[in-house]
């Protein structure tokens, strides 16, 4: 790390040490009150003294005055240093700069500007920046640079600091919606020794002391479901489910899940949870059911579209039937999407999702999917082949699935027995014969739904990718010998006649 550092910023730490200051103190001195408070009523507060603390950002030199902004998680305010209030600070003034962690005691007031400042009366360093902050208006620009350096993104870039509040806020309403509809929140398994949930690759671990393989989970569906037959009939968990599959604008191999499972309920009325969500969530999170996402305006205030997947499926395939197995085979070759050895439906699925999906502005509710690809849905009492399942897109993009959930055990293994004779490389590599005892002592009719949590605080925060949404998103390492760290360097400017 060394080779890195500044060698005038360990030249100060010195001199710092020298004069009796501490470069890492082990406490505040006082509890900061947030900048927003000061803010949101500075004309009420003006004269008043108040402690505030964060990063300090570039610094204004001014001979007898100095200006800087002082940022925390709540918002930036000017900080003015005097030198004739500051006779204890001045002489070691130099020595704090731009980046580090500062405690301002002072006075709210205004510049000849106008502009709302603190006006210094004692300064203490709360934290010595090895390091200067990224240039501001040329620093952290670069996208995987971001990604690499979140923790400087965050400080660095106002917005990105809004998206990771908004989708905090996001989960906060998804845990009071469920708690005020009589669910209760639980946690399951991360590590599965028979995947499934979903059609998806999993990652492979081993535990040493037992010495059995495991995964980390696809999904947390199977284990929710034992919850209902255990009497918790209404339950929800919000965690981290695991996927390996390819890395794109929304897919990253780990990523946050909302499921959720109701007694009593079916697709239907799950339609109507998901509507009741989304309404709660708009209002409370971003203050309007309206929004942009990718240059097109939504808006996600109910009722939304309801429309039925093979219909769909014929009306952009020229009439095609999702069950006719040589049209669909011509189609998929004729898209590009053909693999040798899938199955005709799993074809199919690639064929919609090709033709379809990128059509599906929504919000919009694709409703009764074939069977052949519900592994864990409730037949339609009315066409056995179709399936009691509604996923939810907007923007092209789909944002949740939902099913009847099966609760017949005979059907349920034979279905499990069905994937694994299509040698499918994203099917289940067993069956779960401990869910199907499960089954077997009655799981109440039910209604499921999963929610993908970065997909919609994508769609929320108007990012175009998944990235954007994740904190650490996975990358691919750095080719030995790279600095992903070297940022443009913030210097000190002299001032003019005016700090404001």
């Amino acid at each position: 790390m060394t080779k890195h550092i500044q060698a005038d910023r360990l030249a100060k730490i010195e001199r710092l040490k020298e004069a009796g200051i501490s470069p890492y103190p082990a406490r505040t001195p006082g509890e900061p009150v947030p900048i927003a408070s000061l803010m949101d009523d500075f004309d009420g507060q003006e004269g008043q003294s108040f402690y505030i603390a964060g990063r300090l950002g570039q610094v204004r030199d001014f001979g007898k005055l100095r200006f800087s902004h002082l940022q925390d998680r709540t918002g930036r305010l000017q900080v003015a240093f005097s030198r004739d209030d500051l006779a204890d600070f001045w002489p070691n003034r130099k020595l704090i700069e731009a980046n580090d962690i500062v405690g301002v005691q002072g006075e709210l007031g205004r510049t000849k500007k106008g502009e709302p400042t603190l006006w210094a009366k004692k300064v203490d360093l709360l934290t010595k920046s090895l390091r200067a902050a990224p240039e501001k208006f040329h620093g952290l620009t670069d996208q995987e640079q971001r990604y690499r350096m979140r923790y400087v993104d965050l400080f660095a870039n106002v917005d990105v600091r809004r998206n990771f509040i908004i989708r905090s806020k996001l989960i906060r309403e998804m845990r009071a919606f469920f708690d005020a509809h009589d669910y209760i929140e639980v946690e399951t398994p991360v590590l599965h020794s028979i995947y499934g949930g979903a059609a998806a690759k999993p990652f492979k671990t081993h535990h040493n002391a037992l010495d059995i393989p495991l995964y980390l989970r696809i999904a947390p569906e199977l284990y929710l479901k034992r919850l209902l037959v255990g009497g918790l009939e209404r339950v929800y968990e919000i965690g981290r489910v695991f996927r390996n599959e390819g890395i794109s604008t929304r897919h990253n191999p780990e990523f946050t899940m909302l499921e959720s499972y109701e007694a009593y309920a079916d697709y239907n009325v799950i339609m109507e949870r998901v509507e009741g969500l989304f309404d709660r969530i708009c209002a409370k999170v971003i203050g309007g059911h309206v929004f942009t996402f990718r240059d097109s305006e939504y808006n996600l205030e109910p009722p939304y579209e309801k429309l039925k997947y093979i219909e769909l499926f014929a009306e952009h395939n020229s009439g095609l039937d999702w069950f006719d197995v040589d049209g669909v085979m011509a189609r998929s070759k004729a898209l590009g999407v053909y693999q040798d050895g899938l199955s005709h439906e799993k074809l199919a699925n690639d064929v919609f999702e090709e033709t379809v999906e990128p059509q599906l502005k929504g919000p919009v509710f694709i409703t009764d999917y074939p069977k052949a690809i519900c592994p864990l849905a409730k037949a339609s009492e009315d066409d056995p082949r179709i399936a009691e399942r509604f996923e939810l897109f907007l923007g092209g993009m789909e944002l949740g699935n939902a099913f009847s959930e099966l609760n017949d055990p005979i059907d349920q293994e034979q279905r499990f027995e069905c994937q694994i004779d299509d040698k499918d490389p994203e099917s289940i590599n067993e069956v779960d014969y401990d869910y199907v005892t499960a089954l077997e002592f009655g799981m109440p009719p039910a209604g499921g739904l999963g929610i993908g949590v970065d997909r919609l605080s994508m769609i929320l925060t108007g990012s175009t990718s998944i990235r954007d949404v994740l904190l650490f998103p996975l990358l691919k390492p750095l080719p030995e010998g790279s600095d992903a760290t070297a940022l443009p360097e913030v210097e000190e400017e002299e001032g003019g006649k005016d700090g404001s």
